[in-house]
């Protein structure tokens, strides 16, 4: 199953509630735990990781706390991804590294598979912080690239 870790998860969930203050608000740990009902020690580890990656600022003294680097709009997903769990691969030949398979040589599908990892880094890099901050649409379209019909709605007969 390919699937983003949870504390990549936690970390979005934490940014969305940032993103939704106004700019340049100054959050503490104890504030998000509060927003988020996420433990405390979970929310500064993910704060300090954040913090090095350069998406939070990290403010000290009495009024100190965490700000975003940038604005929501200019944070992608993919930059959240990478920075809590790593470069965005989805098998071990998509990282880039040399020699972390040994079927790399020969594999009949490798390109395949950098070319479905490119897709799905290129979508997140697309997605933004403040894209997550609102709700989805029912206009979005579908897997398979095809928008949801519009829902019928019939009366009863007598009924206008």
């Amino acid at each position: 199953m390919i699937r983003i870790a949870k504390l990549t998860d936690y970390a979005i969930v934490l940014l969305s509630h940032m993103a939704r203050e106004p700019e340049g608000s100054v959050c503490t740990a104890r504030g998000l735990v509060a927003d988020s009902r996420l433990p405390l020690p979970t929310v500064g580890k993910i704060l300090k990781t954040l913090s090095r990656a350069g998406i939070l600022v990290s403010h000290r003294g009495a009024k100190g706390g965490y700000t975003l680097a940038r604005s929501p709009g200019e944070i992608s997903i993919a930059e959240i991804v990478a920075a809590v769990e790593g470069p965005i691969a989805l098998t071990e030949c998509s990282a880039g590294g040399p020699d972390l398979c040994v079927l790399e040589p020969f594999c009949p599908v490798r390109s395949n598979w950098q070319k479905i990892n490119q897709f799905v880094r290129q979508a997140l890099q697309r997605l933004t912080l403040a894209e997550m901050t609102r709700p989805l649409t029912d206009d979005l379209p579908r897997a398979s690239g095809r928008r949801p019909a519009p829902t019928l709605v019939m009366a009863r007969r007598g009924e206008a």
